[in-house]
Order: structure tokens, then sequence, then C-alpha cells
């Protein structure tokens, strides 16, 4: 235009509208992110349709803040269930943990016993980096409940999580009258029935499963304690679900990567913080790499991790791309025992699958994002993400 040339960015609307903003107004622009990877509708520009979009999105939204206000302010004034003293059973229980807890998280159990023996419900979020024991303190937490007779749900994202946490529960729960059961769909639909059937009954002291705890037909007896697992995996409508179950109920969240909204709660004190910020005793640093794709590398690494005994997560996120990895990994590493898993294998195959890479039967795990929420294999010390770009911080992290 008169003898000055600029960059523009393109923006292409419904029909052959256009539009052109300039490059250094670029900060006004916002990348589409969706519910699912399905296109987004285009509208016209100077038509009405967009306006009236907008106008039911801001309507839906300013409905669900004025639930969440009424919600918070009938915990704020409602009385909860004031737990008791420690039994000699938490006591015990305490005491057979292997490892020794660090300040943080002494700090941390502390402040959530605290928090469960008043008479107010407790609203609390444990922050703390992987592997630095959130679950132990939720795992406390649970027994404490259910040692005065409540109820107790754990709510995590993944199917393979909830088979995890089930286990470490029973294991670390072995000595004591306490049913655990799952509800995922790992279990068959005869098992589930019967699982709520004992839960409404409430033959069932504690309850471990993925969005299919939220499903309409999960009724508790006595429900005294929500946790939620990797609470930056769920919707507001998820997490408030439970709570709207009884505005009475204590619930404690855990994350290590908290999303805006939460933080925000926890810094203005709407919700109570617990921050465990101290390593294990012995844990070392994490090496990170960032590079392009490089065989001799990868054979490097992996051949480093057999060596010592370990084994290997390769993340590759695309299903109908994986088999072709899974066939030039097999290639760089002849050597290595290598499967395959990822969200979309039938339930009871894809928990013999992480049942056999957890008890050593192969080296190498290529799967999927399903990995991505805090499983717990200690032999497996490298971790190569094919493709990281296309993640997000919080599920690089």
């Amino acid at each position: 235009l008169e003898g000055i040339e600029r960059e523009y960015l393109l923006i292409e609307y419904a029909g052959t509208d256009a539009l052109f903003v300039p490059i250094h107004q670029t900060d006004r622009l916002t990348r589409y992110v969706g519910a699912d990877d399905t296109p987004p509708s285009l509208n016209r520009l100077g038509q009405q349709d967009w306006l009236r979009v907008r106008g039911r999105v801001k309507k839906a939204v300013e409905e669900e803040a004025r639930d969440l206000l009424s919600l918070y302010a009938a915990r704020a004034s409602a009385s909860g269930y004031a737990f008791g003293a420690d039994t000699p059973w938490q006591h015990e229980m305490e005491a057979s943990f292997p490892f020794v807890e660090t300040e943080d998280q002494l700090r941390a159990i502390r402040e959530v016993k605290a928090d469960m023996e008043l008479a107010h419900p407790m609203d609390r979020l444990i922050c703390g980096d992987v592997g630095y024991g959130k679950t132990e303190v939720a795992l406390r937490a649970a027994f404490k409940a259910v040692m005065d007779g409540k109820q107790v749900a754990l709510l995590v994202p993944t199917t393979i999580l909830a088979q995890q946490h089930y286990e470490t529960f029973r294991r670390r729960l072995a000595a004591f009258p306490i049913k655990i059961e799952l509800l995922s769909r790992f279990r068959t639909a005869q098992e589930q029935t019967a699982a709520l059937a004992k839960l409404a009954s409430g033959e069932i002291d504690m309850i471990i499963g993925t969005h299919r705890l939220l499903s309409d037909d999960v009724r508790f007896k006595d429900l005294g304690l929500v946790i939620i697992d990797e609470e930056q995996r769920f919707g507001v409508k998820h997490k408030e679900h439970l709570k709207r179950l009884r505005t009475t109920v204590d619930v404690l969240t855990m994350t290590a990567t908290p999303i805006p909204r939460t933080l925000f709660m926890s810094l203005t004190g709407v919700r109570d913080i617990s921050m465990i910020q101290t390593p294990p005793e012995d844990r070392l640093p994490v090496l990170t790499h960032v590079g392009a794709f490089d065989e001799n590398l990868v054979r490097q690494a992996v051949l480093r991790e057999l060596e010592r005994g370990g084994q290997v997560f390769v993340v590759h996120n695309r299903i109908n791309t994986i088999d072709i990895i899974r066939e030039r990994f097999q290639e760089i590493i002849p050597e290595a025992r290598i499967v395959i898993a990822h969200g979309q294998m039938e339930g009871r195959l894809l928990e013999s699958i992480m049942t056999a890479f957890g008890g050593g039967e192969y080296d190498l795990l290529l799967s999927t994002s399903i990995i991505e929420n805090g499983l717990d294999i200690p032999n497996a010390n490298t971790l190569i993400v094919d493709r990281a770009d296309l993640f997000g911080l919080s599920q690089l992290y």
C-alpha cells in the first residue's frame, strides 16, 4: 500500500470471507482448542451467527459460575463431619510405610488430618512433583476416614492409574479389615453391578475409579472423603459432581501441575494448599535431552537402561502409526522385548500388558499418552517422547 510492504496473517472464514491481520497484532489471535479433534464450524463475517453462539456460551458460563458460587457458599457455611483422633491402627499402618517421610510430606499429612478433625468440610490441594509422595498422604487420609466408619471415593483420570492405585492401596492395607473395590472398564458389567450394590449397602469402604464414579447409578451409604488424583485432567463439572452429592463431604485433590483456576482458588484462600517440594532421599535429578530423532542416540539410551536391568517408556501418540514405530524400534534395538499399549485396546488385554510390563516381562513399552498420569513403575527410568512438540506443557511434565 503506497509503496509500503507489510506482513499479514490471513484468516479464512465461511464462504470466501477473509481477514488480514497485521503481524504486529498477532497477540489478538488465540489458537482454537476444542473438546476433541472435531474441526469447528465456521461463520461468515458480519453475520449474527457468531454473536448468537457467543451469547449462548456467555450465558452458560455465567450459570456455571453462579452454581459454583452457590456450592462453595453452602460448603463454607455447612457443618461437616469432624473425624476423631488417630486410632492405634492408624499408627500401626503409618509405621509400616517402607520409606522415610520427607518434612514436606509429614507437614502435608498433619495439615490434612487437622482439616479432617474440624467440623468444617475440608477442601485441600496437595501439590507436589511426581514421585514426591502425594499418594501416601491420600492413603493415610483415606484410612483415617474408614476408621471412623465413613466411605472413601478415589477419582482418577485413567483406567491404568486406577488399577495402579487399587493394587497399591490393597497392598498397603492388606493387614486391615478394609474392603476396597475398583470401578473401571477393567471390570465386567456384572462385576460393576455387584460393586455398586455393595457400595450402596455400605459393604465397600473404599472405591477407586475413573469417570465411571461420576455416573448417576453410583450411590454411597455414607461418603466421608473424596480424593481426586491428577485433578487437572478433569473438567469443572466432573469435580463438582461429587461435591454436590453432599455439601459436607471432605475433598482432597492432588496434582503436580495445578490448573490456573485451582491455583487461583488456593492463593486467594478459597481452598487450602499443601506443597510437597522436598524430594525423597537419594532422588537423582532428571536429565532431559531435546533434539531431532536420532537412531544412534535412541539405541544408546535404551541399551544403557537395559544394561542396568531397567525398562523404557516410549510415547508415540498416534494409534494408526504405532505399529510402524514398533517395527522401527525393533530394527534399531533388536535385542529389546517391545510391547504396545493404547487406550483403544480391550480392557483386560491392556491390564495384562501393563501387569506384564510391571513384572519385567518386557523391556520397552511403546504407548500413547495413557501413561502420562503418575504411573509408578520404579524400574522404568528412561522415557523417550516421539514428536514432543505435539504435547502440551502439562503432558510433558
